[in-house]
């Protein structure tokens, strides 16, 4: 017969297994389009994180550092995951961002 204590124990200590999605899904800096890192392009990315951190009253900063904020989050929890062109799509969208923003190229 199985200890029932031990099992529930171990359920209890052990961590969820998605807990980036968990942020991503409930975090104050703002809440996302849904399929927003999916999209095909990083226009149309920066778009959705542009529209998604202006319309928020959640967020604790300005909208241009939670929507980069988010998208520097959703690159550094996909890691070594993400093909090497859908993450070249992702680093663009960071460019396109600062220009949504009126914000200078990185490094200039």
């Amino acid at each position: 017969m199985r200890n029932r204590k031990a099992s529930a124990t171990k359920a209890k200590l052990k961590p969820a297994r998605f807990w980036s999605q968990h942020v991503t899904e409930t975090s104050d800096a703002l809440t996302l389009e849904q399929g927003v890192f999916s999209k095909p392009t990083a226009r149309a990315i920066a778009l959705s994180l542009k529209r998604s951190a202006d319309a928020s009253t959640r967020r604790k900063s300005e909208p241009y550092r939670s929507a980069m904020s988010m998208l520097v989050f959703y690159i550094n929890r996909a890691g070594k995951g993400l093909p090497p062109a859908r993450k070249r799509v992702l680093e663009q969208a960071k460019d396109e961002l600062r220009r949504l923003y009126g914000k200078p190229p990185k490094g200039g």
